[in-house]
């Protein structure tokens, strides 16, 4: 299947899917208020995942607080009424994300299942270690040390640029492929990892301009919560798969550091 085909067809399926959450929330019959979102730490019953996003959302009860058996519906949810990410979008990864699945059930996930190696996680995360570093390596919770390499770049200014954005990323694999022996990026692997870092810039910038707040940001790292305190709120317009590839791109063709740029 072509991929302007597959996209058409995800979106169509998204689209229905999404009719059904509707009416599922119909049925559920409540709003949830402010209070049902307030920031809580996790117990060390509650699972997590290598994704802060998705770590901050459990904290705030947008997924379940204790990170286990979440459908995709509620993923669609609780990212659509976090941060506004468009239903086809949280799709794309799904997907993917439920096929490494200790449920038992279809279509639903653990949120520390993600962490299996080569599925959604992968070597050179911002954030956390390689899954093949040295012992003991843990490719779940933050770990300062890493995330040091990259805060050095993106917390020299107050907003983060697409330019800065991407050296950071650079700067963290390099880093990462010279303290793993065994360190390999797939093609998917890199794509991953660019809409991970287009992913923060749109939540916290200014639309495809990047431009995310390194305070917000920051948060979001360090402390697995959703901004509030520090001002951000939530997009009024839906955050697109089109806005993470437009931010793609312009990650892309920022030339490597020493490349004079044309």
């Amino acid at each position: 299947m072509a991929p302007t085909i597959a996209l058409k067809a995800l979106t169509l399926f998204s689209h229905l899917f999404a009719l059904v959450v509707r009416g599922i929330r119909t049925i559920a019959g409540r709003k949830r208020t402010l209070e049902d979102h307030l920031w809580r730490k996790p117990s060390s019953e509650d699972r997590r995942s290598p994704c802060p996003m998705l770590n901050a959302l459990a904290n705030h009860g947008y997924l379940p607080r204790d990170g286990k058996d979440i459908s995709l519906a509620r993923l669609i949810t609780g990212l659509q009424d976090s941060i506004n990410l468009a239903p086809d979008a949280t799709l794309l990864v799904g997907l993917v994300g439920v096929k490494a699945s200790t449920t038992g059930k279809r279509f639903t996930l653990h949120l520390d299942d993600l962490a299996k190696h080569g599925v959604i996680e992968h070597d050179g995360s911002l954030s956390r270690h390689d899954v093949h570093d040295p012992p003991p390596a843990d490719n779940k919770t933050f770990a300062p040390e890493v995330w040091a390499t990259t805060a050095a770049y993106l917390s020299q200014n107050e907003s983060i640029s697409i330019e800065t954005a991407a050296r950071a990323r650079r700067a963290r694999i390099a880093a990462a492929k010279e303290a793993n022996p065994a360190f390999a990026m797939s093609k998917k692997d890199l794509q991953g990892s660019a809409l991970e870092t287009c992913a923060y810039l749109r939540v916290f910038g200014e639309g495809t301009r990047g431009r995310a707040r390194w305070e917000q940001v920051k948060v979001l790292f360090e402390e697995e919560r959703l901004p509030f305190e520090e001002g951000f709120k939530r997009s009024e317009k839906m955050i697109t798969i089109s806005d993470l590839l437009v931010l793609s791109g312009k990650l892309d063709a920022v030339p490597q550091e020493g490349t004079p740029s044309n």
